[in-house]
């Protein structure tokens, strides 16, 4: 018999994966793998993300086990325990998602040199290396180009009107069946086995059944009001799906499909997921802007150790940036709004350097996507692809505007819930002693 290999990386589903469906079609055989990539944990997977990798390897392993296979998990290097898994089924294929990262490249060009050296004097060709694209965006990011020749969109109007009328894929269905070869495989993990240390308390569970639970509740209502609510801090408004869709448990193509673009919710959610394609559009065509500048900031960036600790332990005297810091360590994620009035306090107010804002959100947030991570805080420091560069976000009219009764500062500041509704917003009014609250790191219009 024989068979293929499913190489799982951001791609942890059953429902509408090319990876799996290319693999089964493939071969009579398929090994569904992970490999724990020793390269990755636990450096670049710290406590929330590793909780949430742990429930998601489970609920993808028991989808497996539903129709009649199972996760066989390694721990490594991914390319040689790729080859030692192709050396010990005779595998004939291995068929992996395209990702945009530099490290995705590296980990791609190691398999297949791996893989041609495996081959032996009882094969006459080296087990070959299928990528497939559209798994982890909902569009193929190099399928769009501007009419400038240049290889990437960097203004996002444009590549949004181009994304919305770009044919996508119909989703895939949820095989049926699966069968597996006889081989060895490692138990799967726990949280702590991927990362030490505990995850935030509030962390969510990951997984493909309740990633497609919470889509259900989403589409069946509160997208509706997501256009006018989805910047209301104290509503919670948003869908909550960033965790599931970075680690592949829901996949973008079917998120999309399965959004009504004609109305102003489905149209404003939908834009948000291009933005997401096309942050990875940007990253696959520059991936040094992981780390780079896309181009020069327009202001110094100064160094100061206290204002950074001060930013990012919620402490900075501006109840809308700590409440939203807070939020952070407590749920190891923050709406949209809130990262963005973050990002810009650290890097337009204090002006301090975007990576290090970056490098903390990357190690608290379960949906940190180096794509949209990096490249949001590049449009935030207006490094990126921002087109108003220079703009600097207030704080206080920030709070008045989105938060206007003060109930999310309320939920997440115990220390000034006793502030009546706005006043929250400038404790220093109310005269809180700075025992109980810090005076703000700068003055801002409006205090």
């Amino acid at each position: 018999m024989t068979a293929s290999i499913a190489l799982f990386t951001r791609d942890l589903r059953l429902a509408d994966n090319p990876v799996l469906d290319a693999a089964r079609r493939s071969a009579d055989t398929v090994v569904p793998l992970f490999v724990i990539d020793d390269g990755i944990v636990p450096d670049r997977c710290p406590p929330n993300r590793a909780a949430f990798l742990a429930s998601a390897l489970a609920e993808l392993d028991a989808g497996l086990r539903e129709i009649g296979g199972h996760l066989v998990v390694r721990r490594g290097d991914v390319a040689t325990e790729v080859a030692r898994v192709v050396a010990e089924t005779g595998a004939e294929s291995v068929h992996v998602a395209q990702d945009v990262s530099a490290f995705a490249a590296r980990r791609e060009e190691a398999l297949r040199a791996a893989l041609s050296n495996s081959a032996s004097s009882s094969r006459e060709t080296p087990c070959a290396v299928h990528p497939h694209s559209a798994v982890i965006t909902a569009v193929d990011p190099s399928a769009l180009a501007p009419a400038t020749g240049r290889d990437y969109y960097a203004v996002f109007t444009p590549y949004f009107r181009r994304w919305v009328d770009t044919h996508r894929r119909r989703p895939l269905g949820r095989p049926h069946h699966l069968a597996v070869p006889d081989v060895a495989s490692a138990t799967l993990p726990s949280g702590t086995d991927l990362a030490p240390g505990k995850p935030s308390p509030n962390c969510p569970t990951g997984g493909e059944r309740t990633g497609r639970a919470l889509l259900r509740k989403w589409l069946a209502g509160p997208i509706d009001d997501y256009a006018e609510r989805n910047d209301d801090l104290a509503a919670d408004a948003t869908s909550h799906l960033s965790p599931y869709l970075h680690f592949g448990c829901l996949s973008p193509v079917e998120v999309v499909h399965r959004t009504d673009l004609s109305t102003d919710g489905g149209h404003a959610f939908a834009r948000q997921l291009a933005w997401r394609d096309f942050h990875h559009q940007l990253l696959a065509a520059r991936p040094d802007t992981a780390a780079t500048s896309l181009r020069p900031g327009p202001f110094p960036v100064r160094r100061d150790p206290q204002a950074v600790t001060a930013w990012q332990e919620g402490r900075t005297g501006y109840p809308i940036i700590d409440a939203a810091m807070r939020q952070l360590v407590t749920d190891g994620w923050m709406p949209g709004r809130a990262r963005l009035l973050t990002a810009s306090f650290f890097t337009k107010s204090l002006r301090l350097d975007w990576r290090i804002g970056a490098a903390h959100f990357l190690h608290w947030l379960v949906d940190a996507d180096l794509a949209n991570n990096q490249l949001n805080w590049q449009w935030a420091a207006g490094t990126g692809t921002d087109t108003r560069p220079n703009r600097v976000l207030n704080p206080l009219r920030q709070a008045d505007r989105h938060d206007p009764d003060g109930a999310y500062v309320r939920r997440h500041l115990p220390e000034l819930a006793h502030l009546p509704g706005a006043s929250i917003h400038r404790p220093w009014r109310a005269d809180v002693p700075h025992s109980t609250y810090p005076p703000p790191l700068l003055d801002v219009a409006g205090m």
